[in-house]
């Protein structure tokens, strides 16, 4: 890996980016709300059950298709997977989130002229950016490899669940980083399912992580957007 394509990697990867990252909790705050996650053990179980059973199924590997079309600038598989991914967003907090930093990124990357003509365009030409598709965006852009894109996805993902949970639970600032790098190894074996899925053994069928969700709109008190 070229030097310049890992550190425009650490740089979009980043959670100083400013597009909103750390004001999401992806349900976990409803699940401290609710005594599911309390401490480090239980904190830990619900990362690596998110992780393998929705991040690692859906998400990430529809944000190597969308790596890979952006690549080859098939527009179409672009649209198709990006809509799919927002189709699937099935509260309002998980749409809102996914538009929301969609759209920051857009703009990010407008503003830093990082995106050529043609990827620029496309982006730009959507009504509603999800946010993989807006990092699948800057990922070809910058010519970073998807295999280590993917790596880093799914790390800034585990991260900002931890940091959740080191404000939230709370846990220590070492054993949140204790908890992290535990997380190594799903975090691997996440990377590898999302690159080997065929489509039709794709989903995000969680109905206990939707409704939880959708308590947390109406959570009395909450210090996250979702």
């Amino acid at each position: 890996m070229q030097a310049s394509a890992l550190l425009h990697l650490l740089q979009f990867a980043s959670p100083a980016l400013p597009i909103g990252a750390y004001s999401y909790s992806q349900g976990l705050e409803a699940a401290l709300e609710s005594g599911a996650v309390r401490d480090a053990a239980s904190a830990r179980h619900w990362i690596a059950e998110h992780l393998a059973g929705v991040v690692a199924r859906w998400e990430a590997p529809l944000c190597w298709r969308l790596m890979q079309a952006f690549e080859q600038q098939d527009f179409d598989s672009v649209r198709r997977w990006s809509e799919r991914f927002i189709a699937s967003r099935d509260t309002a907090e998980f749409r809102a989130e996914t538009i929301q930093m969609g759209y920051s990124l857009t703009k990010l990357l407008g503003e830093l002229g990082v995106a050529d003509g043609a990827l620029m365009t496309m982006l730009q030409s959507e009504p509603e950016v999800a946010l993989p598709t807006a990092y699948a965006c800057a990922v070809a852009a910058l010519r970073i490899p998807r295999e280590q894109a993917l790596l880093a996805m799914l790390f800034a993902w585990a991260e900002n669940q931890v940091l959740v949970c080191v404000k939230s639970v709370p846990l220590g600032q070492v054993a949140g980083q204790r908890l992290l790098l535990s997380l190594r190894a799903e975090l691997e074996a996440a990377a590898v399912t999302a690159q080997t899925l065929q489509d039709d053994e794709m989903g995000n069928w969680t109905p206990g992580l939707s409704l939880l969700s959708m308590r947390h709109e109406v959570q009395y008190s909450r210090l996250y957007r979702s």
